[in-house]
């Protein structure tokens, strides 16, 4: 895979986490509320999500592969988390998007 597409989707998955965790937390607070998961698990999500895009960023193939793994497994927990609460599609799309390139990364990597 094209390295410059793989540096691409790494900024886009960095951008996006740190977008939605730090500019809209608000909407991260309202989500989790209305999922009823408790507060310490929406921070120990949010710790864990901004730590693994920062790997994701690093230059060692070992980091940037454990951030996209961790990053590919709380996806998956949204996804289901989506079903769960029968979301439609549209909120479904992110968290399969953000997988989707951090499997890619590391197929690339």
């Amino acid at each position: 895979m094209n390295i410059n597409l793989i540096e691409m989707m790494k900024i886009l998955v960095f951008s996006s986490v740190l977008f939605v965790w730090v500019v809209r937390y608000q909407n991260i607070v309202e989500e989790f509320n209305y999922y009823k998961y408790p507060n310490w698990l929406r921070d120990l999500v949010g710790i864990l999500k901004i730590s693994m895009v920062i790997m994701i960023m690093s230059n060692e193939t070992q980091l940037v592969d454990i951030g996209a793994i961790g990053i590919m497994i709380l996806m998956l927990g949204a996804f289901i988390t989506h079903l769960k609460v029968k979301n439609p599609l549209s909120k479904m799309l992110p968290s399969m998007t953000l997988f989707s390139f951090c499997l890619l990364i590391t197929m690339g990597n």
